[in-house]
């Protein structure tokens, strides 16, 4: 049973869900209703695997801030006594293969800059790596006090880290 938006859907054009053995939840605002998430409800208490893409709180659109698929994730391991396997952020498996196939590269000497401080930044630095907090998107007043250890920088801007980075590499060399 997919909880996706149609443009995720393409990614499982191929998989048969006429008798689904597993809950995947991505971001799908349109779809996060009472009578799928019941339907999502009765096919995990027979036997379905909850499988959540990331487990965001929320994330931004044009009018503010919307729940994201974290909530639905969070009722449905609460009401099945499931707990679902997280596959992308903040998952420490995410990270880890996301520098995987990078040679020679330290993971320490790895970034990740976002505008999540649970998702990206905390998720990063779990496993290594640094953060950079970013005060755009959803980002809120205050975000950079919510994870231990704080952010290795907070910024403006995706622009602003990525000048600190190359600055940081001109130091260097």
């Amino acid at each position: 049973m997919l909880f996706l938006e149609e443009d995720a859907m393409q990614d499982f054009k191929d998989i048969d869900t006429s008798n689904p053995n597993a809950v995947v939840i991505g971001l799908a605002p349109s779809m996060f209703h009472y009578d799928k998430l019941t339907e999502a409800f009765n096919c995990l208490q027979s036997g379905a695997q909850l499988i959540g893409l990331n487990k965001s709180r929320y994330f931004q659109r044009e009018t503010g801030l919307s729940l994201g698929p974290g909530a639905f994730v969070s009722a449905l391991e609460y009401s099945t006594d499931k707990s679902a396997k997280i596959i992308g952020k903040p998952s420490k498996t995410f990270f880890e293969k996301s520098i995987e196939s990078l040679e020679d590269v330290a993971l320490e000497d790895c970034v990740m800059i976002g505008d999540d401080v649970r998702d990206d930044v905390g998720g990063a630095q779990c496993i290594g790596m640094r953060g950079i907090l970013v005060q755009t998107g959803k980002y809120r007043d205050g975000d950079e006090m919510k994870v231990s250890p704080p952010p290795y920088m907070v910024l403006p801007s995706l622009v602003d880290a990525i000048d600190h980075l190359v600055s940081l590499k001109a130091t260097s060399a």
